[in-house]
């Protein structure tokens, strides 16, 4: 029989109902007593590594969560994180990153509606999540809700309220569960050789392997943008992901210049990454003159096929190593987790 550890950090899916609204406050071991039906193939134990609601997850927590599993790593078979949806994409892509060649599962859950509820989508979640956990096919960091298991760095919430929130972005889920069985779609872990790589410790040779939150700036571009919102950001920020529109680019209107703005970022030796704000299917800058010539010019990053969170803790992560910009674009297309399959480098 399997042995499972279980991180709690909240979210909905331990909340009750407060005079100010769902609240965080059921331990891992309550949680656990809603699914007895998990002794019957595994046996759990619990350790509370944090209860907060998940809109107030800081990588600081993902590092917690990294050192936990280190620590706990050859003690069990495999483990579980319950963690509220709203951020779970984050934490999943970040955790794939920060716990790298895992032949263990590290399976990623949560809910749409607190487990003490009668009708709840938590207690099947956390079910299927102990499951896969459980199975010896199961490796790496992957997100489990709905039926669906989704690879860590491919996980996106979609929907706010329904019980099948998640999809799997430009990537086919890993495997679906239904009932008590659980069917692969992907089935890779032989293929696994390096072992297992934990980057929340120091290293000698480089310093502290942390992800560096403070230095990665988000901009959404919306018609009209003035350039100088990019000008601003490189005071203050050592790499910035661009959301542009369709396929990719950059405007030129009369009030801005992002021309001179992303000029100015790579003279300072800071990274520029260029994605789209279109869910699916992903980016190619070279299709359109409006993103061609600027790529080529100053040498942007593409996300591709990554998904956005991805593209965020993937830049976190490597920021942590290295300022070296030749070093930046081998780690940032570097496929970690299958974050990134389409790239031209």
């Amino acid at each position: 029989m399997k042995h499972i550890l279980l991180l709690g950090t909240g979210g909905t899916i331990a909340c009750k109902h407060g005079d100010s609204g769902l609240t965080p406050l059921l331990t891992g071991d309550e949680l656990l007593s809603y699914v007895p039906a998990a002794r019957s193939f595994c046996e759990v134990e619990a350790i509370q590594v944090l209860n907060i609601d998940s809109t107030n997850i800081h990588p600081k927590h993902w590092q917690l969560l990294c050192q936990v599993l280190e620590e706990n790593y050859d003690n069990y078979d495999g483990f579980v994180i319950c963690h509220g949806t709203d951020t779970m994409a984050y934490t999943a892509a970040a955790m794939s990153y920060l716990v790298q060649h895992s032949k263990k599962p590290i399976v990623i859950t949560g809910a749409q509606k607190p487990i003490d509820l009668d009708v709840t989508d938590a207690r099947t979640n956390l079910l299927d999540s102990l499951r896969f956990a459980s199975c010896e096919r199961a490796h790496g960091v992957n997100i489990v809700f709905d039926g669906k298991v989704i690879a860590g760095t491919r996980g996106k919430k979609e929907r706010t309220k329904s019980y099948n929130a998640f999809s799997s972005i430009n990537f086919p889920y890993i495997a679906t569960i239904q009932e008590e069985h659980i069917l692969f779609y992907l089935d890779d872990k032989e293929l696994l050789k390096e072992p297992v790589q934990f980057f929340c410790h120091l290293n000698p040779n480089v310093g502290l392997l942390k992800l560096i939150p403070s230095m990665v700036a988000l901009l959404k571009l919306i018609p009209s943008m003035d350039a100088g919102v990019l000008d601003y950001m490189a005071e203050h920020y050592d790499a910035v992901i661009i959301e542009s529109f369709g396929v990719g680019g950059l405007p030129s209107y009369d009030g801005g210049d992002y021309h001179r703005a992303v000029g100015h970022w790579t003279s300072l030796g800071k990274t520029v990454i260029m994605t789209t704000q279109v869910t699916n299917e992903g980016s190619n800058m070279s299709v359109y003159e409006v993103g061609k010539n600027i790529k080529q010019e100053f040498g942007l990053l593409e996300a591709y096929d990554m998904t956005l969170e991805a593209a965020v803790t993937k830049t976190m992560w490597i920021l942590g190593q290295t300022k070296d910009p030749k070093e930046i674009r081998r780690l940032f297309y570097q496929t970690v987790n299958r974050d990134i399959l389409w790239k031209s480098v």
